[in-house]
């Protein structure tokens, strides 16, 4: 091969190279963020289900309609310790 291929073969591998790491960071904040976008009241009501099943959640004490598991408080809620005056 001659030196001059071989110095583009190598140029094209350090610059792929640096692209795949640069990306790979990138993916995995956005998918971190597209997964908080996307919970839903199982994660989000002030009672959830300790199963999180999907469509459960309530602002109110009582049972899951998937598993009839008993809800339990949801201590990352907005709602915990906050009254209405």
């Amino acid at each position: 091969m001659s030196k001059k291929i071989k110095s583009i073969l190598t140029a094209l591998l350090v610059v792929t190279t640096v692209l795949i790491i640069s990306c790979k960071g990138s993916t995995t904040e956005t998918n971190i963020e597209v997964i908080n976008e996307s919970k839903g009241k199982e994660y989000t009501a002030a009672y959830v289900c300790p199963m999180h099943c999907k469509g459960s959640g309530s602002d109110k004490e009582g049972k899951c309609p998937v598993c009839s598991m008993a809800y339990v408080p949801n201590n990352d809620s907005e709602h915990v310790d906050h009254q209405h005056e």
